[in-house]
């Protein structure tokens, strides 16, 4: 009989132990299967372009070389490091960036349910993990803030896990920050909330020890700090990671940047108001540190919505202890977690024949299915004929600006909205609305544009049209473009700064 319960318990612990393999596992085949759905944003091509220039050159990028706009003005790439993996692993076509952001969302996965292992069971960990990715999945793309966002989980997670436990942060943290450094500008978050959660372990501590987490606390934010410049670039990555959100009223026009929009119903919507609905019934306590992370979470979600991501990643952890302790989890898990250890060979055994398989099946998918980026994002066609009409000053739309830039063309302007600066935007955003044909022709003449390439049902394209000095070369369902009908009295750029 003993043996038999032995035997049982043993193979309760390696399945649980298997949990966030499977749940990994199970996420990058999906997200591997559904593949387009990275390749929805332009910015992607752009990325691995500065990547492959950053190979070819063996040097960082200080000043912009990919547009004629901005040509040797100061920038620098804060995701230098994702930029190159994504240029590695960009075989001329897209399975390999889609295999490698698809194996990011698996790892975050992985991630998450090892740090909200000690307060849930597995069926709700995985239940509070598939919410998560489908308030995520709005923000996943082939682009370096998917590579980042483990190592954002592991390290705010690392410190989350410290102020549970009324401890100092573990040192071992300070690789993770350089390499968020280097993967991503995001890895400001990681620094700002340093504190907060140095509070939070700080204000449950017992009065004794309170001076000294402080200065522990203290100590690992200046280490951290310090880890963060090991960069390249050294401290300026930090001016660079910070200078998009001096954009002003331009981050409510970028569609990532732009706040949560409650008009229409909406799944974030739904998961906030349940979540605060639930609080209240349940009535769950937080300390004053938790109630304020919890809070500035849900503020940067519904001030951008490129942080729901972080909301939907961070706010469970922040929330997980409370839970456990409050709502009668705790004692269950803590059980758990002492069978957890019984039979590491079985489990070892399991994940090494689910990684093989999921190599397996990643090859014999990738054979068969080739991925596509969105055509909408791809004029092909349309920059063939300009290539072959040899224009050098094209005014396009930024979307179209991605991958002109991987076709080694300058552009009027991409996604690289920091770069640009907001008045240089703004502008480019009203001669798009073509609400002011004068403010449209006196752009187009500022920086003495030969050619145009808009999407098929831009405005500006009609009101081109209709204007004289212009007409209309091509148009298909994705672009339409508008070159000068008499190139030799707008001054067209002479031929050595066209070069430029």
């Amino acid at each position: 009989m003993s043996l038999s319960i032995t035997s049982s318990v043993s193979s309760r612990s390696a399945a649980r132990g298997l949990v966030p393999l499977c749940a990994a596992v199970g996420a990058y085949l999906f997200y591997l299967s559904a593949g387009e759905i990275l390749l929805r944003d332009s910015d992607t091509m752009w990325q691995i372009r500065v990547g492959q220039w950053i190979l070819e050159h063996g040097a960082m990028p200080t000043s912009d070389v990919f547009s004629f706009t901005r040509f040797g003005e100061p920038w620098i790439s804060s995701s230098w490091l994702s930029q190159v993996v994504y240029a590695l692993v960009y075989g001329g076509d897209w399975a390999g960036p889609v295999i490698l952001s698809s194996m990011a969302i698996g790892a975050t996965v992985a991630i998450f349910l090892h740090l909200l292992s000690p307060y849930f069971d597995p069926a709700r960990a995985i239940l509070i993990a598939a919410l998560a990715l489908l308030l995520s999945t709005i923000h996943f793309f082939a682009r370096p803030h998917v590579l980042a966002l483990p190592v954002l989980l592991a390290f705010i997670g690392g410190l989350l896990a410290a102020a549970d436990r009324r401890t100092s942060p573990s040192w071992w943290l300070l690789p993770l920050m350089t390499l968020w450094a280097n993967l991503h500008g995001g890895f400001v978050l990681g620094l700002a909330l340093i504190g907060p959660i140095g509070l939070e372990a700080v204000w449950n501590a017992e009065p004794g020890r309170r001076r000294q987490l402080v200065v522990r606390w203290g100590l690992f934010g200046l280490a951290a700090l310090a880890a963060s410049c090991l960069t390249p670039y050294g401290w300026t990555s930090l001016l660079g990671a910070t200078k998009i959100l001096s954009l002003g009223k331009l981050l409510t026009l970028i569609g990532e940047w732009k706040p949560a929009d409650f008009s229409k119903p909406s799944f974030f919507e739904a998961t906030l108001l349940g979540l605060i609905g639930l609080i209240c019934y349940r009535r769950l306590t937080l300390s004053v540190p938790r109630i304020l992370l919890l809070l500035g979470l849900i503020w940067m979600a519904l001030s951008h919505v490129r942080n729901i991501e972080v909301f939907a990643f961070i706010a469970p952890l922040v929330l997980a202890k409370p839970i456990a302790e409050q709502w009668g989890t705790a004692s269950a898990t803590a059980a758990r977690f002492g069978e957890t250890r019984a039979f590491p060979v079985v489990t070892i055994l399991a994940a090494i024949a689910m990684v093989i398989g999921a190599w397996v099946t990643t090859a014999m998918f990738v054979a068969q299915h080739q991925f596509k980026f969105l055509p909408m994002f791809s004029p092909v066609a349309a920059v063939d004929v300009l290539q072959q009409h040899k224009a050098q000053r094209v005014f396009s739309t930024a979307p179209f600006g991605g991958y002109m830039v991987s076709r080694d063309m300058k552009v009027f302007i991409d996604g690289r909205a920091e770069l640009y600066g907001e008045q240089f935007v703004l502008d480019y955003y009203d001669a798009l609305d073509a609400r002011d044909v004068g403010q449209l022709l006196g752009l187009l003449d500022k920086y003495r544009i030969d050619a145009t390439l808009l999407s098929s049902d831009s405005p500006a394209g009609n009101a081109l049209d209709h204007l004289k000095g212009w007409k209309r070369l091509y148009k298909d369902d994705i672009a339409v473009i508008h070159v000068r009908s008499d190139e030799t009295k707008v001054g067209a750029a002479p031929a050595a700064e066209r070069s430029n």
